[in-house]
């Protein structure tokens, strides 16, 4: 099972701390963050990552290495010194040879607690060619961005100023892919983000849905980074265990 991790991003949000550092390897809970996403992964089956890197890319490769000692094999495709949003990043690595047919998608600023194995069914159930996890935002972690139902995310929009009344939804940071739509809809070398990918996706009804009942973190913002590192030092993180899907 292999599992994209989108990497290359500055991190603007999270300067100064990430002058010197990329954000996926910030400090949280007296570990880089990296180390926490790895760990979590190989417990869920994960057997290969590859880490779309970027912005101070150099050290993610010498932190993380052949990612031997997190009991996986980790890749790299750089995109240099210019950046090719989070859905181009991924067409640099479908280009290198480095993708399998299906993958996994992980925001490298997102930690999360759900089933891989319990995505993958509804995933193959549903017979579309992308899914992405969703949250039903009752904590107000964002500003929602989804229309989900009868396991398909019917609409997906981004920074949207007045969101239907059915858009309760949020991105949960993790999507399950074919590489052929990476192939097929984002043009080489290209700056692309996944956020309009997923909107083209939602509305050509090619974007099924897996609805995650707990909440996820992330590292993404000073406040996120902070509590993430809060509830890391006061739960048993090894120990979360996902709940189930709240019914569509």
């Amino acid at each position: 099972m292999q599992c994209a991790i989108l990497a290359g991003g500055r991190g603007l949000r999270m300067r100064p701390a990430t002058d010197q550092l990329p954000k996926c390897l910030l400090p949280v809970a007296d570990r880089p963050f990296a180390d926490w996403q790895l760990e979590w992964l190989a417990r869920e089956g994960v057997d290969e990552v590859v880490y779309c890197i970027g912005y101070r890319g150099d050290l993610v490769r010498e932190h993380v290495g052949d990612g031997r000692r997190f009991g996986l094999t980790v890749d790299y495709v750089d995109e240099g010194a210019h950046p090719l949003g989070t859905a181009g990043a991924l067409r640099l690595a479908a280009e290198a040879g480095a993708l399998d047919p299906t993958f996994w998608v992980l925001y490298g600023d997102s930690f999360l607690s759900v089933s891989l194995a319990a995505v993958e069914e509804q995933y193959v159930q549903q017979g579309a060619p992308v899914l992405m996890t969703v949250y039903r935002d009752v904590d107000h972690l964002d500003a929602p961005n989804a229309v989900f139902g009868q396991g398909m995310v019917t609409n997906y929009e981004k920074d949207v100023s007045s969101p239907p009344a059915d858009m309760v939804y949020i991105d949960y940071g993790l999507s399950l892919w074919l590489r052929s739509v990476v192939e097929d809809r984002v043009p080489p070398r290209t700056p692309v983000d996944l956020a309009a990918l997923f909107t083209d996706l939602s509305r050509a009804g090619l974007l099924s849905g897996y609805e995650v009942a707990d909440r996820f973190h992330e590292i993404g913002s000073p406040a996120g980074w902070q509590e993430l590192d809060a509830w890391l030092r006061n739960n048993d993180a090894i120990g979360v265990k996902p709940t189930d899907p709240r019914p569509t």
